[in-house]
C-alpha cells in the first residue's frame, strides 16, 4: 500500500506455511494481535472460521483492513482470514457541557458508538428496543444505528428515516450534524428540524416516546426525530423537577424565544416611528440619553448587537479560562465606553444586555442561534417600516413555522393541528401521572378497517 506509513506486512513461519499479516498499526491493538493471531499462528491453533474472505472479494478485505482488522493470508490454502484485532480509543463518560442541569442524571455520550449504545440499552432493557446499522460516506465509511422501540414507533417514520440514510450521498461525517442538516425537509429554513442531544436519559426518553433515535460513530451527538417547536423549549430537567416549577420555567423560555426578537426592534420602531406610544416622561428620559448620539436608533442597535455578536465569538473561540473574563470584562467596558462616548444610549445598552440573555433561554443550542438570526430579520423591518414592518415579519414567521415538517409531521404539533392530549405536555407540564401516553407527532397510526359494504 504505496503512500501509508502504517500499513503493516509481516512474515509468520509456522509449522506448515508462512502466513503474510496485513494491518494498519494505528488501528489494531498489539496485545490483541499478539494474543489472537500472532501466538495461535505460531502454536498451530488458529483454526479457519466464518470470517474466511473469499479471495477475489478485494474491497471486503481492503474495508477489513481499513476497519482496523487483522488479514491473515495462508498461500497453501489461498485463504484470507479477517480477525478483529481494532484498539478503539477508550473515551471515559464524562458531564455534558451543553445541556447540563442541576436535577437529574449529568452523564453524556462519547465518540465511540459501542459505548453509546451500551448507554442506551442499560437504561432500556427491552428486547421491544430494535436498531439498524448503515454504513453511509462514500470517503468515510461511518457507521450510524437507527434505534427504536418496534411496539410503539411509527412504522411510516422510520421508513422514511431509513430511505434518507440510504439516499445519502456525501463524502464524509465528522459529527452527526452533518447527517442531521442532509436530512432536513426544509434546508433552506433557519429552524432546527431534528433535536440533537447529548444525554442518554434524553435519548431514552425519546425513544420511550415512540421516537426515533440515531447514533453515529466519533460523534458524541444523537439525532433524535421527529420533534415539533414547543419541544425545543423542553429541558430534561423539567421532567425531574416539580412540575409547577418546571411549567413557569417552560413558559419563560418560550416567551422568552420572542421577546429576544422583538426587544430592540421595538426599540427602533417606538423612535423612529412611533413616538406617541411611550407615555411623556419615558420619551423624555429616551431623548435625554440620546441627545449626543449621532446615529439613528436603527444604526445604533445595529452597532451594538454585533459588538455583542463579536464579544460572543470572541470569547466562544478563545481558552476557558480567558474567553470568560474576555465575555464579562469585554462587555462593561465596551458597554461604559460606547456610552461615555456618545456612540450609543443608556438605554439601549439595558436593552441589548437583556436581549442577548433572553436569547440563551432555550435549551437546544441551535435554537439560541435561530433566535440570534431573526433578531436581524426583526431589525431590518423595524429600521424599513416600523411597528408595521415588525408585524409583517411576525406573519412570516408564523406562516414558515406553519410550513415546516419534521418527518412529514407538523413542526406547530400540538397546537396546528391541535392533539389535546399533549397539551398536557406543551406550555405547561402536568403532573407526571398524566403524561403516560405516546405524543400525537410520534403516535403509530393505527390501520384502518376497510369499509363494510352494505347488503342491498
Amino acid at each position: 500500500m504505496a503512500g501509508i506509513e502504517d500499513a503493516v506486512f509481516k512474515q509468520i513461519e509456522t509449522f506448515e506455511d508462512q502466513v503474510t499479516l496485513i494491518y494498519f498499526s494505528s488501528l489494531v491493538d498489539k496485545l490483541t494481535l499478539h494474543q489472537m493471531v500472532i501466538r495461535p499462528l505460531s502454536e498451530g491453533t488458529l483454526k479457519f472460521s466464518s470470517d474466511v474472505i473469499e479471495q477475489h472479494n478485494i474491497s471486503e478485505i481492503i474495508s477489513a483492513i481499513t476497519e482496523g482488522s487483522t488479514i491473515a493470508y495462508f498461500p497453501k490454502q489461498n485463504v484470507y482470514l479477517k480477525v478483529n484485532t481494532f484498539s478503539a480509543p477508550n473515551a471515559s463518560i464524562t458531564v455534558t457541557d451543553t445541556e447540563s442541569t442541576v436535577i437529574g442524571p449529568t452523564n453524556a455520550f462519547t465518540e465511540s458508538l459501542e459505548t453509546n449504545l451500551s448507554l442506551i440499552k442499560r437504561r432500556i432493557q427491552n428486547p421491544d428496543l430494535k436498531s439498524n446499522n448503515f454504513v453511509i460516506g462514500t470517503e468515510t465509511h461511518t457507521h450510524v444505528t437507527v434505534l427504536y422501540m418496534d411496539n410503539i414507533v411509527n412504522k411510516e417514520n422510520l421508513d422514511i428515516v431509513i430511505d434518507k440514510i440510504q439516499n445519502v450521498n456525501h463524502p464524509g461525517f465528522n459529527d452527526s450534524s452533518i447527517l442531521q442538516k442532509l436530512m432536513d425537509d426544509h434546508p433552506f429554513s433557519p429552524f432546527p428540524q431534528y433535536h440533537e442531544t447529548d444525554r442518554p436519559d434524553n435519548a431514552v426518553s425519546a425513544l420511550l416516546d415512540g421516537r426515533i433515535v440515531i447514533l453515529m460513530n466519533n460523534s458524541n451527538g444523537v439525532i433524535v426525530c421527529p420533534i415539533s417547536f414547543f419541544e425545543l423549549f423542553i429541558s430534561p430537567e423539567d421532567y425531574y423537577n416539580r412540575w409547577m416549577t418546571a411549567s413557569l420555567l417552560r413558559t419563560i423560555r418560550f416567551f422568552g424565544f420572542f421577546l429576544t426578537i422583538i426587544v430592540t426592534p421595538t426599540y427602533i420602531s417606538v423612535l423612529t416611528y412611533h413616538p406617541e406610544m411611550l407615555p411623556f416622561d419615558v420619551l423624555l428620559n429616551l431623548q435625554e440619553s440620546r441627545e449626543k448620539v449621532p446615529f439613528s436608533p436603527f444604526m445604533e442597535v445595529l452597532f451594538m448587537e454585533l459588538v455583542i455578536e463579536i464579544l460572543r465569538e470572541a470569547g466562544a473561540r478563545m481558552p476557558t479560562k480567558i474567553g470568560q473574563t474576555i465575555g464579562i470584562v469585554g462587555g462593561i467596558v465596551i458597554g461604559t465606553a460606547a456610552v461615555e462616548a456618545h456612540l450609543v444610549s443608556n438605554t439601549l445598552i439595558v436593552l441589548v444586555a437583556i436581549s442577548a440573555l433572553l436569547s440563551f433561554l432555550p435549551p437546544n443550542f441551535i435554537m439560541s442561534n435561530t433566535s440570534r438570526f431573526m433578531r436581524y430579520i426583526f431589525i431590518l423591518a423595524a429600521g424599513m417600516f416600523g411597528l408595521y414592518g415588525q408585524m409583517i415579519a411576525f406573519a412570516w414567521l408564523f406562516h414558515h413555522l406553519l410550513t415546516l415538517t419534521s418527518l412529514n409531521a407538523a413542526y406547530m404539533t400540538p397546537i396546528i393541528p391541535r392533539k389535546s392530549s399533549d397539551l398536557l405536555d406543551s406550555f405547561v407540564r402536568m403532573p407526571a401521572k398524566f403524561l403516560k401516553h405516546t405524543p400525537g407527532i410520534a403516535k403509530a397510526q393505527s390501520k384502518k378497517k376497510p369499509p363494510v359494504e352494505k347488503e342491498e
